[in-house]
């Protein structure tokens, strides 16, 4: 069954884990990004572990192959469950995450790779100097290139999943940022799906943020998105 993370899209350790309180059993997973990694370091990362949560580490590292593959080891030691990459840092750098995490054995963080984010549509490509592909042929060339690196799945769309899982390997993860309920605003995504369109489409890991984190009930919210991801 697919797994629900709810985005931490808070500013400090306090409110992370008053977060993770409130919502308590219905959620498992949480993403932990930028703001919140950049505002408290590693120490919100155990916070959320010490509660006996998954923690997806969102930081879309992009560097030299030697620099990922350290910040891969450090996340391995704090016990964190996913990783982000960049795929477009190359061949080297790719492999060099996916052995720095093979260290920790059955521990190991699972790497994922950010193939074309959720906010950009074609005229963004277009913009950075990705000419004559859509983001779905712009996904499917770097999806294949990560996982044939050692990537275990990639970060994408909902509606890609579907035509992804035929042409990668089996066991390949896919998990999908831009998860909204019917009705609920759309925010900076451009490229959005329901819950229910998510898993039908395949989608192993489903990144919600808002439609939990700020509603007025987050438990409610989100034990409703479980039972929409369950009845499909």
């Amino acid at each position: 069954m697919s797994e629900l993370i709810v985005a931490l899209d808070v500013q400090t350790r306090q409110e992370a884990v008053e977060k993770v309180k409130l919502i308590g059993d219905p959620v498992d997973f949480y993403k932990i990004g930028l703001e919140l990694f950049t505002a408290e370091g590693p120490d919100v990362v155990k916070a959320v572990k010490d509660l006996g949560k998954k923690v997806f580490l969102d930081l879309k590292f992009h560097d030299i192959p030697n620099t990922v593959a350290k910040a891969v080891k450090s996340g391995g030691r704090l016990g964190v469950d996913l990783m982000t990459i960049h795929a477009v840092g190359g061949k080297a750098m790719i492999r060099a995450a996916h052995e720095a995490a093979a260290e920790y054995g059955a521990a190991a963080p699972k790497i994922l790779a950010v193939t074309v984010l959720t906010s950009l549509d074609q005229s963004d490509l277009a913009d950075i100097g990705i000419l004559g592909r859509t983001p779905a042929d712009q996904v499917l060339a770097m999806a294949k290139f990560a996982t044939g690196n050692g990537a275990d799945g990639l970060v994408c769309s909902a509606f890609d999943v579907g035509s992804l899982s035929p042409q990668l390997p089996l066991g390949t993860l896919f998990v999908t940022p831009g998860v909204r309920p019917a009705g609920a605003a759309v925010g900076d995504q451009k490229r959005i799906a329901t819950p229910a369109t998510a898993v039908r489409g395949g989608a192993t890991h489903l990144v919600v943020g808002r439609p939990i984190m700020a509603a007025p009930d987050p438990a409610a919210a989100a034990r409703a998105i479980r039972a929409e991801m369950a009845a499909v």
